[in-house]
């Protein structure tokens, strides 16, 4: 394999629609519509496998609850001896607005357990692509508002951004981070870009 794309999330049909699964769901339309095999268990996740222009792509979700991801990444990563540089995460982030996706690669977690767990195992060398929900509004609790399903109101973009991001993948995996960004936001502006 030439790189490996994780996504963040908790296994499970309970969690499958819930903000922390935003990860699950981009990875999961990626592989989808750049034909990746079947899935199946492997380096306690989900895993597919395909290329994306020409690129050898292992697609892994682990399956480990959120703050183990890093054991099912680092199997994954010793088997196939991928570098770490070769490693592109995608997760939700609180501390961006929804709808909006940054890549960077290092830095820090931001709270995120997910990523924690992959910083300790790998290091902070890999590539992240985040994938903004917002605050939760009013007085709830982050660690609640990550646990609810996403809105009837936040599927109106967060379906075209999970297209957009799956169209665009194969700048991310060229590298070319700015171009992946500036196609999301033409083919899926957030939405407070969205509104006149």
């Amino acid at each position: 394999m030439d790189q490996l794309l994780v996504g963040l999330g908790n296994p499970g049909t309970k969690h499958a629609r819930q903000r922390h699964n935003a990860g699950f769901m981009a990875l999961a339309a990626i592989a989808a519509e750049h034909g990746f095999g079947r899935t199946g268990r492997r380096f306690r996740g989900a895993v597919r496998s395909g290329r994306i222009e020409g690129t050898a792509i292992l697609a892994l979700c682990p399956l480990t609850w959120m703050n183990r991801s890093g054991e099912a990444v680092n199997l994954a990563c010793r088997y196939y001896k991928v570098p770490v540089a070769q490693v592109t995460v995608f997760y939700d982030d609180l501390d961006l607005a929804a709808g909006k996706v940054r890549v960077r690669r290092g830095g820090g977690s931001g709270g995120h357990r997910g990523i924690d767990s992959i910083d300790r195992c790998l290091g902070r060398n890999y590539r992240r692509v985040r994938i903004g929900i917002g605050r939760p509004p009013g007085q709830e609790v982050a660690e609640r508002y990550v646990l609810r399903d996403f809105s009837r109101s936040e599927l109106e973009w967060l379906q075209p951004l999970l297209a957009a991001m799956a169209v665009a993948a194969p700048l991310l995996v060229a590298g070319e981070d700015d171009r992946f960004m500036n196609r999301i936001v033409l083919e899926a502006p957030p939405p407070e870009a969205a509104e006149p």
